[in-house]
């Protein structure tokens, strides 16, 4: 007779444990000292195993059954229950090992594998080791998109609204790791993109006077600071490239046979190479460095360490102990300088982009620039320099 939830109360305890059988194979273990177990008993093969499900009244009596029969079905279709059983703990248990924090430590790798620039891994260490901590120890196939939303949300409301996208963008990345990895299924960043608030656009501060540029070239003529930090910062102003790109300059970048730099793609904004050609002033600063970083990698090393770069901050400090406020210019603002005094002096805007390194929308023009503007691009950056002796003057 099979089993009902009175019998398995009423069910005494005896001196040795005994069993009280509902049906095919479910019964409940009773012992001495109270317990009540749920058993399952099926033969696999010839052979006749047992399997547990947990204790009454934790399991109730529907519940053990439901077990029961999702036994039968394994068994039907020639699963060994205990096997699987073993299986889907093991799985488990992986699972919950598998971390948010050990997934981006190996993302992290591959951005170092990849030689991302220092200060892009610096910033996807911070976002992940100091921003996302709330994450590290979650299962990484656990986490919602509401514990995603809740973390940026965060930072979002702390006004810094740039770095709650970018640092979106860094968990997706982790996630996205994990999927092709299948220790995840879904990226749940994606739902979470259009929640976020707009990022306020704030214009780097640059000089485009160009008889206020004349006076900074005179002033930079005059400072006397570390060589090599102002020796960069014209070579960037020079190249109209970003300040990262002049940072990070190795020698084996530059042909002074054929007078060009090329920035390879994982250094620059665009993730694709960028030839710059180089003028008479832009050369004499690389022919008066050769000799000083014989044996060093680095074009512009560190004043502190030929290994390291220049700070990021190495160009600003400078111009502020020069007298330049923040409002006034930027490193990166000089890209501005550049666009806008050429620009005013109708130079062709095709060339002056190519030559910023911007992105063509347009992917058949953008082809066409990179390979139909070298000459051009070789004769703006001459005039660009010459430019520089006419701003120098003071009566422009």
């Amino acid at each position: 007779m099979a089993l009902t939830d009175l019998k398995i109360k009423k069910a005494k305890t005896a001196e040795k444990p005994y069993k009280l059988y509902d049906s095919l194979g479910l019964f409940v273990l009773v012992n001495p000292n109270g317990s009540k177990l749920w058993r399952q008993k099926y033969t696999f093969r010839g052979k006749e195993r047992l399997l547990a499900h947990g204790s009454y009244p934790d399991v109730s009596l529907r519940e053990a059954r439901a077990k029961r029969d999702a036994i039968r079905v394994q068994l039907a279709e020639g699963t060994d229950p205990t096997v699987q059983k073993r299986l889907d703990e093991i799985e488990a248990e992986t699972k919950a090992r598998t971390t948010f924090l050990l997934v981006a430590e190996e993302y992290l790798q591959q951005a170092e594998d990849r030689e991302l620039a220092e200060i892009t891994l610096k910033k996807k260490r911070w976002h992940i080791h100091t921003l996302a901590e709330a994450l590290h120890d979650r299962p990484i196939a656990e986490i919602t998109s509401a514990e995603i939303l809740h973390l940026l949300k965060k930072v979002e409301h702390s006004g810094r609204r740039e770095t709650a996208k970018k640092l979106r963008g860094t968990l997706s990345g982790v996630f996205r790791l994990a999927i092709v990895t299948l220790r995840a299924e879904t990226d749940p960043t994606n739902a979470v993109k259009e929640a976020l608030l707009p990022v306020k656009v704030t214009n780097r501060a640059a000089i485009t006077d160009e008889t206020a540029f004349g006076q900074f070239l005179r002033d930079l003529e005059e400072y006397t600071g570390a060589g090599v930090i102002k020796d960069a910062l014209m070579f960037q102003i020079l190249t109209m490239t970003r300040p990262g790109e002049v940072r990070g300059a190795r020698k084996q970048e530059i042909d002074r046979d054929k007078r060009m730099w090329t920035i390879p793609s994982e250094r620059t904004k665009m993730r694709r190479e960028h030839i710059v050609p180089l003028s008479e002033p832009a050369m004499a600063i690389v022919e008066r460095n050769w000799p000083i970083i014989d044996g060093v990698e680095l074009m512009f090393p560190s004043i502190h360490s030929n290994r390291k770069w220049l700070s990021e901050d190495a160009f600003n400090s400078t111009l502020r102990r020069m007298g330049y406020t923040k409002d006034e210019v930027t490193a990166h603002g000089f890209r501005a300088t550049a666009s806008t005094i050429l620009n005013n002096r109708s130079y062709d805007p095709d060339v002056i982009e190519a030559a910023l390194a911007h992105q063509d929308k347009n992917a058949i023009r953008r082809t066409y620039n990179r390979a139909t503007y070298w000459e051009q691009r070789v004769e703006l950056m001459r005039e660009w320099a010459d430019l520089f002796e006419t701003f120098k003057i003071t009566d422009v």
